[in-house]
């Protein structure tokens, strides 16, 4: 197993000489592992331990009842075990997707955005018990990128966080069974992530494995339609099981800070191994650009830029074809919207 470096975030982000020397560590720690530490205190535990406590109840309820915690507006909501597919080969994971929970009342539920609409929440309790938890990583997201943007010496400390202002924030909570009597251990086959910064807490069952950054190897750009990440290098080594550490919560890169900066920092392949006789139990969340954002590298060429709230939307659409939020999209109009968005004055950040 990996033990991996662990880092104390401070309550507020400066360019002290500690912050700074933290920043510069951080930095290293992701170009050596592609995967980091920060450890929490006893409240951000507590939260982390009620939402792992709502995830494990809820997913106990009879398939019935999951099975109506589905949304067609937006692909918040409940995955079965087998319905996602990596490098077409089905993962063994069940899912509730947790995206932005915004009222049908809201104008740009009215005007027909894709991806926008309430999140079917199961009860109250669970709601709560997430909306806690997400609340305080993005609290710790926004002082990971102060740190991140010192360790870059982009000069502002506010230069990543001012992208993810109104940022599109979700999160996946994950049940794994056991392996069992199952002809496959797997959980969640090798991919990276389509997003910007993924904030990850896990039990004590360890399942999780992260690809370091290997000196010449091609690392895909998975926010190209022509490239995808998922399935590579599924069974070529090195693969890193992380051991699960209390009171951590473990962070990578994802796709958009890949494309941010222009590949300094990788996007982190990882997968999901079955516990031989356990469940297993895993929180991600992503913290992201505002859904109407457009991105542009830190050196950007002319031309080059990322829509968010496309990138978003095809990445999910091409993960869940089949669910009711893909037809919804398709049929209504969605991907016009999302044309229009594009070709208006779109939130530029860099």
């Amino acid at each position: 197993m990996k033990h991996l470096q662990t880092f104390q975030l401070p309550q507020s982000v400066t360019t002290s000489s500690t912050d700074i020397q933290l920043a510069r560590d951080m930095i290293h720690a992701w170009r050596q592992d592609g995967i980091f530490q920060v450890a929490v205190n006893s409240e951000q535990h507590m939260k982390t331990e009620r939402a792992f406590h709502a995830s494990k109840r809820f997913f106990r309820m009879p398939l019935e009842k999951k099975s109506r915690c589905v949304s067609d507006l937006s692909f918040s909501g409940y995955v079965a075990c087998g319905e996602e597919i990596t490098a077409g080969k089905v993962d063994h994971s069940e899912i509730f997707t947790v995206c932005p929970d915004i009222p049908d009342s809201d104008w740009r539920v009215k005007e027909g955005w894709p991806c926008h609409g309430p999140v079917p929440w199961p009860d109250q309790d669970y709601e709560l018990a997430m909306k806690a938890f997400m609340k305080s990583l993005g609290e710790i997201g926004d002082n990971l990128l102060r740190l991140v943007a010192i360790g870059l010496g982009l000069g502002d400390i506010n230069h990543l966080t001012d992208v993810t202002r109104n940022g599109w924030h979700h999160m996946r909570v994950l049940r794994f069974a056991s392996a069992g009597a199952q002809a496959s251990s797997r959980g969640i086959g090798a991919h990276t992530d389509y997003g910007l910064l993924v904030i990850a807490a896990q039990e004590d069952i360890p399942g999780l494995y992260v690809r370091p950054p290997v000196r010449g190897e091609k690392r895909c750009r998975n926010w190209l339609p022509e490239e995808s990440s998922a399935g590579m290098y599924n069974e070529i080594g090195p693969w890193n099981l992380v051991s699960p550490m209390p009171e951590v919560l473990t962070v990578f890169p994802g796709d958009i800070l890949q494309f941010l900066t222009n590949g300094y920092l990788l996007s982190t392949p990882h997968k999901v191994e079955l516990h031989p006789s356990k469940e297993r139990y895993a929180l991600a969340y992503f913290h992201e650009p505002d859904f109407a954002a457009k991105i542009t590298p830190l050196n950007a060429k002319e031309g080059e830029s990322i829509h968010y709230g496309t990138h978003f939307t095809n990445m999910f659409m091409r993960c869940y074809p089949d669910r009711s939020a893909t037809r919804r999209i398709t049929e209504n109009g969605g991907l016009a919207v999302l044309s229009d968005m594009r070709s208006e004055d779109a939130l530029p950040v860099a």
